[in-house]
This record gives structure tokens, C-alpha cells and sequence, in this order.
């Protein structure tokens, strides 16, 4: 139980910062966004829990074709942002967007006989 809450704090810590960065440099707020942290403590944590290779591996692919899907949120969040339509239907909007790419995504792939 305590390395649940230690896996919890550490990921909150991390977060939490990267929101108070931003509030002084959105652009290194970005940047910290930008690291692959979350999908690096992951692969740590799937270690030290299972210490399977493959498992890690098939995490890792798998991370790489659903990253791509979820890019456009960070051009569709700011564009309607800018556009004047409010943060919540704004975020909606991308968030919509970013599932129906999953699902695309996953449906194209399986065409090539790629499994996520």
C-alpha cells in the first residue's frame, strides 16, 4: 500500500509543479509537458512491479500510436481558445476529436495487423 501512495504522490508531485510553472513560464511548462515523464515513471513502475520486458515493450509501441491521435488537441484547444469559444466546450472539442482519432487509429492499424 505505501508503494501506491509513494507511485501517487510522486505522479501528483509532478503534475502539481508543472501547473505552477506554467502559471510563470507557460513556454518551460510546455516543455516539461512535452517529456515523456508520465510514460517513463510508467515503464518504472511496470518494472519494478512485473520486471517483464515484453509487457514494457508492448507499452511502449503502443504509447507511440496513440500519441499521434492525441496531437491535435494542441491545435484545436488553442485555436478555438483564440476563436472566443469558452475553455470547457473548447476542451470538449478537443477531447472529442482526440477519441474519434483513438478509435481511427486503432481501426487503421488493425487493418495492417497491428493489435494496441
Amino acid at each position: 500500500m505505501l508503494y501506491f501512495v509513494i507511485k501517487c504522490a510522486l505522479s501528483g508531485i509532478i503534475i502539481a509543479a508543472v501547473s505552477e510553472i506554467a502559471k510563470r513560464s507557460p513556454a518551460f511548462a510546455a516543455l516539461i509537458v512535452s517529456l515523456p515523464l508520465l510514460s517513463l515513471l510508467s515503464f518504472l513502475w511496470l518494472w519494478h512491479d512485473t520486471g517483464d520486458a515484453e509487457r514494457i515493450a508492448g507499452v511502449a509501441e503502443s504509447t507511440f500510436w496513440f500519441v499521434l491521435p492525441s496531437l491535435p488537441l494542441f491545435l484545436i484547444l488553442p485555436a478555438l481558445l483564440r476563436a472566443g469559444v469558452g475553455f470547457w466546450p473548447s476542451l470538449a472539442a478537443g477531447c472529442a476529436v482526440t477519441i474519434a482519432l483513438y478509435f481511427l487509429t486503432a481501426w487503421m492499424l488493425s487493418k495492417f495487423g497491428i493489435r494496441l
